[in-house]
């Protein structure tokens, strides 16, 4: 299934490794330093209209992550509002299965 994470922005759900809120994890040197050098390297994808709230991120070709592989996506939306998503998600996942299976 698709997450949308804002900007007419779609990830695969199954890509996913994590979702992060920008303002609690930059206060981190590490978390700047990775941000940082994903930019360098082209890997962020800018899907916020306006200042990110979140950073999301996903794994690269066949689940498999790597420095070169994985890519970072800013969203606008909090990480909150996409961790409901994805729990809605899970649960139309889980109600379709079980009416497939009746």
């Amino acid at each position: 299934m698709y997450l949308n994470i804002g900007k007419n922005a779609v990830i695969r759900d199954d890509e996913l490794i994590g979702i992060f809120d920008l303002d609690n994890c930059s206060q981190s040197f590490l978390t700047r330093e990775f941000l940082s050098a994903a930019e360098k390297t082209g890997q962020v994808v800018n899907a916020a209209e306006d200042i990110p709230n979140s950073f999301l991120i996903c794994a690269g070709q066949k689940g498999r992550t790597t420095e070169e592989s994985s890519t970072v996506y800013l969203s606008q939306s909090s990480s909150r509002t996409l961790e409901k998503r994805i729990h809605q998600m899970q649960t139309e996942r889980r109600n379709t299965c079980r009416i497939s299976m009746n």
